[in-house]
């Protein structure tokens, strides 16, 4: 398979897939999300913002993995906030986690074949998932353990497309990996909007967020403080200064 052509990887015109309305959330007594408000269509938007602004809270809050105690998420026209984890995977939502939580002692193939009972006749398969990683595909007798980082990334992104879900929320998908690999992984996200799959994503690197997505959400202090372009936002020292710290 030839290496997916690099898209337009967001727009505002795009149908509605998940609109998210005043969602409040936090741990215990501590608010972190204070309102967040936007939309996502069949498109890649991305959320950024500096350290401690509510990022990871948003997507644990739209997996069900830390419960709302206010607002809204509507998904495909249904809601779901509050549900638990595992209905928001039936739901069409799947996660691409900071940290990667892969099995160490698990082969790359065993990965994959745990899931693929699930994924006959569907897009994805751990057969197209080696086509769009080549380098899963020469590693997949190997261990968790075994794989270096940006290995461990492709699987967890791999892990997360055979739920063939509608919608993948990412979490900081570029983070301590190579430049190389980050490259990688743009590409795959921009694969997946071609097919018409939504693609939220979490980031800190200035470069893999302005180059997977156009629309580029700015979080402070658990909001969504504004909503500005990829070219915007890398064109702008001072904005980049003042809400993701970037010393220019």
């Amino acid at each position: 398979m030839t290496a997916p052509v690099r898209v337009q990887a967001g727009t505002t015109n795009a149908p509605t897939l998940m609109t998210i309305d005043g969602l409040r959330s936090g741990y215990g007594k501590a608010q972190v999300l204070d309102g967040v408000s936007f939309s996502i269509g069949h498109e890649a938007v991305c959320v950024v913002g500096r350290n401690g602004m509510g990022k990871s809270t948003l997507c644990n809050t739209i997996m069900g993995l830390v419960s709302p105690s206010a607002g809204s998420i509507r998904f495909d026209g249904t809601e779901i906030a509050g549900m638990a984890p595992e209905q928001v995977a039936r739901r069409g939502i799947a996660y691409v986690p900071q940290g990667r939580r892969l099995f160490p002692s698990l082969t790359v193939d065993e990965h994959l074949r745990m899931l693929a009972r699930k994924t006959r006749g569907k897009r994805w398969t751990p057969d197209a998932v080696y086509e769009l990683f080549p380098r899963l595909a020469e590693r997949r007798r190997h261990g968790g353990a075994e794989l270096s980082g940006g290995e461990q990334q492709m699987l967890a992104v791999a892990r997360a497309l055979l739920l063939n879900g509608r919608l993948v929320v990412m979490d900081e998908p570029s983070e301590g990996l190579a430049p190389t690999i980050v490259d990688t992984l743009i590409d795959a996200v921009h694969h997946l909007v071609a097919e018409g799959v939504g693609v939220l994503v979490v980031e800190q690197n200035l470069r893999a967020a302005t180059e997977i997505a156009d629309r580029q959400l700015v979080m402070v202090s658990g909001r969504i403080e504004t909503e500005t372009t990829s070219q915007e936002l890398a064109n702008d020292p001072e904005l980049q200064r003042r809400y993701l710290g970037v010393d220019t």
